[in-house]
């Protein structure tokens, strides 16, 4: 890195900090400054030794990767290896390898002009060695950030040989009365665009096999044809690839010449509980969105495990199909969904706080329905009422965990005599707390459990809600799709855990 120094100027006088970076601007400046050239892959090694000997964090905004993923990557780069990320969807793998340009210097001198980000002491290009052939020491060098230096390529069928390695450019060629079979006459793709810096290409599987041969032999041996005629380019790069399990049989392969030649496959996973799902889920979602009129948010600590819960039982769930795996967006879309529909009732009532309910979980049920790839069984179910059945199933493990032991027989008894209670997802707090106050108990019995005061009428409110939800998912009540709670028939009531005959019947009471 080169020093910044302020220099003097009549900006200064109202108040700006002017300043100016000493870079060598020619090869003979830079030869003077003392720099050395390096291959990418110790560069990226020598700066990550840096950053492990200081305890910096390597990967921000990722997190459950510390004792699996983060070590493997290390490792890798540790190695000087091409490594690939393999998990299944919603598992923060292009996140990684865009953070990867972290471990490049701030900046790179260049040969000015040069495509191929041409070292000024060892061009890989005819231009590049035109260039110090005509000049010499006064040729000009240019400098390239570390985000400059990072090429991402989403491979899809389409992609062609052009796109990543290069094709010849008829137009070049009449312009500067070159041979077709000029080096000159070359366009360029984005592979050589990416020398001396990071190469990412995102679903590999998908990019066609005649690609992956070219991107194997560029990777291997340095060269690759083009119309015809050689090219030979030893690049300097990093490779980085992800891909899903799926695209394996689904949608393609990687050919094993190239696999082999991949240093490290590194599998990547989901959050593993539901105290590092719920956190993830708070650092990403947009909950944080400046409500009109004063208005604040508090989320339950009850509904979001709700929510981490419906994505574990999603995942577990034999109607869903494990190979494409149900991403983190999941819990994410539903948390911001469910504020959504709070904030939609807190508009309507105007009310100033917003707690979200069960009835909101289920009002961002189009949220989940598009998260989920069925299997056979579940497409016969339909999306939405097998949605509502994971709710139905979460809510329960949670229950179980807040309220295990406490007795809710009098509101259980209220509506086996015939009463019901109707919560609708835009009634005010108020409201519904004067409804739950004639179910016996109900109140009482929740706040303990949660230390809620009995005044905060917005979180008692969401409480004896999710109690109603946890006696329905007991099938101890039974719940309608309008959010009405009454008595369950005992042919149901004698029926434990999740009952899927339910899920051909939801238009009415369960």
């Amino acid at each position: 890195m080169f020093e910044l120094v302020g220099i003097g100027t009549a900006d200064q006088d109202v108040g700006m900090n002017t300043k100016t970076a000493k870079k060598p601007l020619t090869i003979a400046e830079l030869k003077a400054s003392g720099w050395t050239s390096r291959t990418v892959k110790d560069e990226l090694r020598e700066n990550l030794i840096e950053k492990l000997s200081t305890g910096e964090r390597l990967f921000r905004g990722v997190l459950g990767y510390e004792e699996s993923v983060v070590p493997a990557i290390v490792n890798a780069v540790l190695a000087k290896h091409n490594f690939i990320l393999l998990g299944l969807r919603g598992q923060a793998k292009s996140r990684i390898l865009r953070q990867l340009a972290d471990l490049l210097d701030e900046e790179m001198p260049i040969i000015a002009g040069s495509e191929v980000n041409d070292d000024p002491f060892k061009p890989l290009s005819k231009y590049g060695r035109t260039q110090l052939e005509l000049h010499g020491d006064d040729t000009k060098i240019d400098w390239v950030t570390s985000e400059q230096r990072f090429v991402e390529k989403l491979a899809t069928p389409d992609t062609t040989i052009a796109d990543i390695i290069g094709d010849v450019d008829p137009i070049k060629a009449a312009k500067g009365g070159h041979l077709l079979s000029d080096e000159l006459t070359m366009h360029f793709g984005l592979l050589p665009r990416a020398n001396r810096g990071i190469f990412a290409m995102n679903e590999l599987p998908d990019l066609a096999g005649k690609i992956q041969v070219g991107l194997f032999n560029i990777m291997q041996e340095g060269d690759v044809q083009i119309k015809g005629y050689p090219i030979r380019m030893p690049l300097d790069l990093l490779l980085v690839f992800s891909a899903n399990p799926e695209d394996y049989t689904a949608r393609g392969k990687i050919i094993t010449p190239l696999k082999d030649r991949i240093g490290s496959e590194i599998q990547t996973h989901y959050p593993e509980d539901i105290g590092l799902g719920t956190t993830i889920t708070e650092q990403e979602a947009w909950t944080k969105r400046g409500f009109p009129n004063e208005t604040t948010l508090e989320i339950p600590n009850f509904i979001s495990e709700i929510i981490e819960q419906i994505a574990f039982e999603a995942r577990d769930d034999s109607r869903v199909d494990k190979r494409s795996g149900v991403s983190q967006r999941f819990p994410i879309t539903v948390t911001e969904s469910l504020v959504s529909n709070a904030e939609r009732r807190a508009i309507i009532t105007g009310e100033k706080k917003l707690v979200p309910r069960i009835s909101d979980i289920y009002a961002a049920l189009p949220a989940m329905t598009g998260k989920m790839e069925l299997e056979y069984e579940g497409e016969q179910i339909g999306a939405e009422k097998l949605a509502r059945d994971l709710i139905k199933r979460a809510s329960g493990v949670i229950f179980e965990g807040f309220f295990l032991g406490i007795d809710f027989s009098p509101a259980i008894a209220w509506f086996d005599n015939g009463n019901k209670v109707l919560l609708s997802d835009t009634a005010s707090a108020e409201e519904c707390f004067l409804l739950l106050e004639s179910v016996p108990d109900l109140i009482d019995s929740t706040l303990t459990p949660l230390a809620l005061d009995k005044e905060d009428k917005a979180n008692v409110v969401s409480a004896c809600e999710f109690v109603l939800e946890g006696l329905y998912a007991e099938n101890k009540i039974s719940r309608s799709d309008d959010g009405g709670f009454e008595a369950v028939t005992k042919a149901k009531k004698d029926r434990k855990g999740m009952i899927y005959e339910d899920l051909t019947d939801l238009e009415g009471y369960n």
